[in-house]
């Protein structure tokens, strides 16, 4: 039988492999630091190889394979430059996308991916299987991966933080806490866009301690943020008329959602608002970052995304009314609702 050449389309499908190999690539390159090395004036593949004591061929194909796809310059024989895409992958510059490059290749994500089968076959996640206990526990056992973690959250913050802070009149509650915040990132950014808000940023004790030291609601917000320790599961604190949660509600399951949204209930005053920053879904067929991002639920937390119809249920649910969903320029959304 003749094999059959690919179509355009069936050429799209079969990009899914190149899009792997130059993921990881990226990911090898973002862990090298090899962006950061070509500014400091390394350029030679051998320069390189010797500085971070890699086999030099293997690392001149990788450096060629994504100068091929704009990522660096090879700007003379087995001599690279960072190209306009690869300065992102610069410690610091604004905008740099160096640690989530970084966390996606590791066991904690890109090896999880790979059991997707069995999150399938069984509904349960795949990370929870490869790692042999909760996400949280492994990281409590892996400090340089839950900081890999950590600045790869505070990365993607700061990158969607300024949009959100402006798609949404927060000021309207004069107070807001920012329950599961981790690092204050977010509410950072909503307090420098409303100068008269204070907020509140609450989580785990060593989450806290973290975010002190980031300091990113130090220095001109410290009039106006505070922190306090908080598991949601057992109490959100009070003291706030709005409540924010972002990416939070995705992590879970439909029982331990309600659960963490009762708690917020409980302590909520009759004239606080709730408001859920997650992604939004696309229409069915359309293309959707959340629709991937359902999926990396499944696998990597059990959570999943959903629907505003579902969140209008489970919502309901916990003694909250669905008024409003507000876009942002990513594909998050605010979904603000009322208590009832």
């Amino acid at each position: 039988m003749t094999a059959l050449a690919p179509s355009g389309l069936a050429a799209g499908l079969l990009r899914c492999r190149t899009d792997l190999i130059f993921h990881q690539a990226a990911y090898a390159a973002a862990k090298l630091g090899i962006a950061d090395l070509l500014e400091r004036g390394l350029h030679a593949t051998a320069e390189l190889a010797r500085e971070l004591r890699v086999n030099e061929d293997a690392l001149y194909r990788t450096l060629r394979a994504l100068a091929s796809q704009g990522v660096f310059v090879e700007s003379a024989p087995h001599t690279f430059a960072n190209s306009q895409l690869s300065q992102y992958l610069r410690t610091d510059v604004p905008g740099s996308v160096r640690p989530l490059f970084i966390y996606w290749g590791t066991e904690f994500y890109y090896r999880s991916l790979g059991g997707i089968l069995h999150s399938i076959e069984t509904g349960e996640p795949a990370r929870a299987k490869l790692l042999g206990t909760s996400e949280w526990e492994y990281m409590r056992n892996h400090p340089e991966l839950a900081q890999v973690f950590d600045d790869a959250m505070t990365n993607n913050s700061n990158l969607t933080g300024p949009g959100i802070a402006a798609a949404y009149d927060f000021s309207a509650w004069e107070s807001i806490i920012d329950v599961g915040g981790g690092n204050g990132i977010l509410l950072s950014h909503i307090l420098r866009e409303h100068k008269h808000m204070r907020g509140v940023l609450a989580d785990q004790a060593h989450v806290l301690a973290r975010a002190r030291q980031r300091g990113y609601l130090g220095g001109e917000l410290a009039s106006r943020a505070s922190m306090q320790e908080c598991d949601f599961f057992r109490e959100v604190p009070q003291g706030c008329r709005a409540y924010l949660m972002k990416s939070v509600i995705h992590d879970w399951d439909d029982e331990k959602s309600r659960q963490i949204l009762i708690n917020c209930r409980r302590t909520m005053p009759t004239n606080g608002v709730l408001l859920l920053v997650e992604w939004s879904l696309s229409e069915p067929n359309s293309p959707s970052i959340g629709k991937l991002m359902d999926l990396l639920m499944l696998v990597l937390t059990g959570g999943k995304e959903r629907t505003i119809g579902e969140y209008r249920q489970l919502l309901a649910s916990t003694g909250f009314q669905l008024c409003n969903v507000a876009p942002t320029p990513s594909e998050y959304t605010i979904i603000e609702a009322l208590p009832v």
